[in-house]
């Protein structure tokens, strides 16, 4: 068990080492250039076009863009935002947050580009459901003789699902409620199996219901709390601002619990935490996108890349100041344990409730969302046939998941999301002139 152990853990290395750091914003990087600074400029519209997507469009499709994005940020704001923020924060200073910001604000064009390519290049299954996402795009967009990079970009998202989307976060939940309130977490997961199943079954349409309500919400709460915080100690934003800019140049030197940390863990934990947190680049949100009820790829994926600007630049943003404005990141705590203490600091009696309900409502989100990216995987690799089993199996995998040591599970999930990136960056990158010549014509209409 070591041995694979270890095994794991070199693979994870090298998986999200340098090279794919840099794969995944360089293609950012390039899309944004490609696309002359739209996703930038465009922020103001793209949310108009969020609020009148929540009636239906004019179109093909099975949900509301509005609900194609709660759906996709379903699957995104969740324990990234809380435990993944103080992961980053722990690892690799306050200047990891700089560096989760230039993720996000590159990756919004990545977000973008997925979302057009998956209602471009979309297909309706033998129940008459639209589905898409990379898998398709590379089928549809670069032909039968990349079909096997769709093939395997399938295969990884289907297996991946089942660590990062269910029995991770069913464990979160579990331990988050029996920490605060005491609740055995075999009884919590059979909960959260039971409150699932009852969503899951009914299909991508009453997902999207369900994360339609839940995830403004939640996201809401959370924020308000953390504004609570925040405007309580409004004097200390603008050292909090700078510690965070200047420790990204400079790294952060050793602070009462706080190891320190150099430049390059800034870096490399500030993008893979932002990367984990929005999935900008994972291929999975516009496995969402693509039910949406639209004829419009390019309003499609305007809408898309708000996706990232909410989970990053928004949710994420707001942890990390009540982090560093609390002080709480030198006490030596990491991850969920960071966040509720600081916010336990900021709103002392009832911040840390904050964190858990926070935390809990976002794992159960993540649960949904994830289920359906699983789900369109193993179609696409099996067909329609294989969607009633899997989604048993990953019901009955919710409590095993609650009550197991997932060490290794994390390892294999952390592995099999980079390996999901690689064939859907390739199809980004080689289907770009596609992404542009839509984008132009759309906007000089």
């Amino acid at each position: 068990m070591n041995a694979l152990e270890n095994f794991l853990n070199t693979i994870s290395g090298f998986v999200w080492g340098p090279v794919m750091l840099a794969l995944l914003l360089g293609v950012g990087i390039y899309l944004t250039v490609g696309l002359r600074f739209m996703t930038w400029r465009r922020i103001g519209p793209a949310f108009r076009q969020l609020w009148r997507g929540r009636r239906p469009e004019a179109g093909e499709g099975d949900i509301t863009p509005f609900q194609a994005l709660m759906t996709a940020l379903s699957a995104t704001i969740g324990t990234g935002n809380i435990a993944g923020v103080g992961t980053a924060i722990f690892l690799g200073g306050p200047g990891a947050i700089f560096w989760m910001w230039v993720t996000a604000l590159f990756g919004m064009a990545t977000k973008y580009a997925e979302a057009v390519l998956a209602v471009h290049y979309r297909e309706t299954d033998e129940r008459g459901m639209h589905v898409g996402g990379p898998m398709y795009f590379i089928k549809n967009g670069l032909g039968r003789n990349w079909h096997w990079l769709g093939i395997a970009f399938a295969l990884f998202g289907m297996l991946a699902a089942f660590g990062i989307g269910n029995t991770v976060q069913s464990n979160s939940v579990a331990h988050a409620v029996e920490s605060t309130f005491g609740l055995s977490t075999w009884i919590s997961g059979l909960i959260v199996a039971g409150l699932a199943g009852a969503v899951i079954i009914g299909g991508i349409r009453r997902i999207a219901e369900v994360a339609s309500a839940l995830v403004p919400f939640m996201a809401l709460i959370y924020v308000a709390g953390a504004l609570i915080v925040i405007l309580a100690n409004i004097t200390a934003v603008p050292a909090a601002l700078a510690t965070i800019v200047a420790d990204a140049f400079t790294g952060t030197a050793a602070a009462g619990g706080f190891a320190g940390a150099t430049i390059w863990a800034a870096i490399r934990f500030g993008v893979a935490r932002g990367v984990f947190s929005n999935e900008a680049g994972l291929g999975s949100a516009p496995i969402a996108h693509a039910a949406a009820k639209t004829n419009d790829p390019v309003r499609q994926g305007t809408i898309g890349m708000l996706g990232t600007f909410i989970d990053t630049i928004i949710v994420c943003t707001m942890t990390a100041l009540v982090i560093v404005i609390t002080g709480a990141w030198t006490g030596g705590e990491t991850g969920a344990a960071l966040s509720a203490e600081a916010f336990g600091a900021g709103l002392p009696g009832f911040g840390k409730f904050i964190v858990t309900f926070g935390l809990v409502v976002f794992a159960f989100t993540t649960i949904l969302g994830w289920s359906y990216y699983g789900e369109r995987c193993a179609e696409f690799l099996f067909g329609v046939g294989v969607i009633w089993p899997y989604r048993v199996l990953w019901i009955l995998a919710l409590p095993i998941g609650a009550v197991g040591n997932l060490g290794m599970i994390w390892l294999a999930a952390d592995v099999l999301n980079g390996l999901m990136a690689v064939p859907n960056l390739i199809a980004l990158a080689l289907l770009s002139p596609v992404v542009f010549r839509l984008t132009a014509r759309q906007l000089n209409r």
